[in-house]
């Protein structure tokens, strides 16, 4: 039996977290990589959102990553409208309620989130070009848990509007220097160790 593979990619932005769908949208197969049979991502970014996805062939990874004893974390640098002040990053660091299924209101946990003066490996080619009376705020958030859009909803919920997401990291790995679309296969105990598996 062949030993399960794992990937760390570079998910691009106008991209869906899968291989196959109904619709007509840009699928993962449009990488330029050959992953092999049974490849599926574990975890999801949205259509609009960018950065570290990771895939594998090991169907168990998913259950011990997102539904396992301990939470997991992963950070997310996010580009805002508007400057946002430190009394706001707190506010979304204590928890704050969004909209959730079926008109429901849900309170996030408490998570880490730190206001980023100027992100270091964000290349001005790759940033989207703002109108020059547009102020735009960076931060990171980690978050343990990942509801539908909740990064999204958490910076919509203190008035400000997304205008970037990019997970920069899932517990210890990192997007480091991987270029979107850019796809690097890495060994069973790197993938499990860096995760706390």
């Amino acid at each position: 039996m062949n030993e399960h593979r794992y990937f760390i990619l570079h998910k691009p932005i106008n991209m869906v977290s899968q291989f196959v769908s109904t619709h007509d949208v840009r699928l993962l197969d449009s990488i330029n990589f050959k992953f092999p049979e049974g490849t599926h991502a574990i975890g999801r970014l949205d259509k609009n959102s960018e950065g570290l996805l990771l895939l594998t062939t090991n169907k168990k990874v998913t259950r011990l990553l997102f539904q396992g004893e301990h939470p997991h974390s992963r950070t997310y640098l996010v580009q805002v409208i508007n400057k946002i002040s430190a009394e706001t990053a707190s506010k979304l660091a204590k928890g704050i309620a969004i909209s959730a299924t079926n008109g429901a209101e849900y309170i996030t946990t408490p998570c880490a989130v730190s206001i980023v003066d100027k992100p270091s490996y964000i290349k001005e080619l790759t940033t989207k070009p703002l109108h020059k009376n547009v102020t735009n705020s960076w931060i990171t958030i980690t978050l343990t848990e990942g509801k539908f859009h909740q990064v999204r909803k958490m910076v919509a919920a203190v008035n400000h509007k997304c205008l970037r997401l990019i997970r920069i990291s899932i517990e210890n790995i990192e997007i480091e220097k991987i270029l979107p679309g850019e796809v690097k296969e890495v060994s069973h105990e790197y993938f499990f160790e860096k995760l706390n598996l």
